[in-house]
């Protein structure tokens, strides 16, 4: 590691000083079990990971309409808040501050997820157009939602608060508002998925009013420097993609100005697929309008992320895939040590220990 090296420098984050700016990223990884519930064996997994310079949780429910993933955690019910309190505690005794990821996935879900087998919800009754679901029932076709009434949504709202106020309850330094992958908030943003005509539809300020309660809502929770907020401006993943999704992505990232976050979580790499329907929309791009911290992610190498904060277009650069193998990735990283091969994608979600707490740190392996 060299001296001029900006990702293994300290950051500030409002209150918290990052020991460095290799982040981790949120990743389902459903081991929570049928209940949802946070348990021992991804208490081990986090800590595994302590040397990040803050851990952004796995998508984490904030209610049973949230549910859209197996065996992903839930914050919708005072036994998962209680359950999360050990995970929170064994990373603060390494200083190691984690945010809870906040989620919500419309559409991306089918009714055998559902309480009494309800539909799906979503901004509009517009159907994801892929080829299956994984569901408690096993593959089954995606399914048509049902839009959510005008008067329902400040109940949606109310539950993101909720599941804020468990989330500072169980010991998290912050939250971070999943808005990114087609999940329900980037349902209600892009205009490929919301055809509403109220005051949730329409113009850019309409479409962002959901997002923009939001976070009014959970700054009554945490002070604006423990918010975070992710967007996806440039993916396909979960049937996604706007014809003027620059212009609506530059917008959001003005508006989201006014509550000074902690930062702006932006997948600008390309590594969930490309929408193409342009140039694809650029940390620099974001830099120009956004005030705050910036945090790019997706297929980052050590090399990448250390040159686009050198360039100073970002602050922090969030890594996913490399730390599901490599427990110890900033110590690989500093030390030019080589990464272990990459998690096989069929152990990414097998609900069991295999593929999740079993990866060796460099120093192990030549213990070995």
């Amino acid at each position: 590691m060299t001296n001029s090296s900006k990702l293994f420098s300290p950051c500030q984050v409002g209150n918290i000083t990052l020991k460095n700016r290799v982040i981790m990223a949120p990743l389902t990884r459903s081991r929570a079990g049928e209940d949802r519930m946070p348990n021992d064996l991804m208490k081990e997994y986090y800590t595994q990971r302590q040397s990040a310079g803050l851990i952004i949780s796995e998508a984490t429910v904030i209610s049973r309409q949230g549910c859209g993933w197996l065996n992903s955690p839930g914050i919708y019910s005072d036994a998962q808040m209680e359950a999360w309190k050990p995970i929170t505690q064994a990373l603060h005794q390494t200083e190691t501050p984690i945010f809870l990821q906040l989620w919500h996935s419309g559409r991306a879900s089918h009714s055998s997820f559902q309480e009494n087998n309800q539909l799906p919800v979503s901004a509009s009754a517009i159907k994801l157009n892929d080829d299956y679901i994984h569901t408690p029932i096993g593959k089954q076709p995606y399914e048509t939602p049902r839009a959510l009434q005008t008067e329902e949504i400040p109940r949606i709202v109310e539950d993101y608060r909720l599941a804020a106020e468990r989330a500072k309850n169980a010991g998290f330094d912050g939250v971070e508002i999943h808005g990114a992958n087609g999940y329900l908030i980037d349902q209600f943003l892009q205009s490929k998925t919301n055809h509403r005509t109220d005051k949730y539809g329409g113009s850019f300020e309409n479409r962002y009013r959901f997002l923009q309660e939001i976070v009014e809502a959970i700054l009554t929770v945490f002070p604006s420097y423990k918010i975070g907020v992710r967007l996806s401006p440039n993916g396909v993943f979960n049937d996604m993609g706007s014809p003027e999704y620059r212009e609506l992505f530059t917008y959001v990232a003005q508006q989201l100005n006014t509550h000074k976050l902690a930062y702006l979580h932006i997948l600008d790499g390309l590594g969930f697929g490309f929408h193409e329907l342009g140039e694809p929309i650029t940390l620099a791009e974001f830099r120009q309008v956004f005030d705050g911290l910036l945090m790019g992610n997706c297929g980052y190498t050590q090399e990448s992320a250390e040159a686009t904060i050198q360039a100073g277009n970002a602050d922090l650069i969030a890594f996913g895939r490399p730390f599901i193998s490599n427990p110890d990735l900033v110590e690989r990283f500093a030390n030019n040590w080589p990464l272990n091969p990459p998690a096989d994608m069929k152990d990414w979600y097998s609900f069991e220990s295999e593929g999740y707490i079993d990866f060796s740190t460099y120093q192990e392996s030549k213990e070995n």
